[in-house]
């Protein structure tokens, strides 16, 4: 299984087109999308069968689609531990 995050999303954009979006590149199993109160929103998005399909990987095909205005940003997600961000 394959764990995606998507950064960027549109504010208007809902979870059946970011699902319908993906599912061209595999199975969508699950997707998490944060809306919160900065105008950023962003989510994780997991497939599965992605390899079988013989295509151009997720990341590499969608990182810069333009959905509603916005380029998305789409990267293999991360580890916790190995995430940027404030440090304490």
């Amino acid at each position: 299984m394959l764990k995606i995050y998507v950064g960027n999303l549109p504010p208007d954009a809902t979870l059946e087109e970011v699902t319908e979006l993906f599912a061209h590149h595999g199975r969508v199993r699950s997707i998490d999308v944060a809306k919160d109160i900065f105008p950023v929103n962003a989510g994780v998005l997991a497939l599965s069968r992605w390899k079988a399909m013989k295509r151009v990987p997720p990341i590499s095909a969608l990182n810069g689609y333009l959905l509603h205005g916005n380029n998305l940003k789409v990267n293999q997600e991360r580890p916790r531990s190995q995430r940027g961000g404030r440090r304490r």
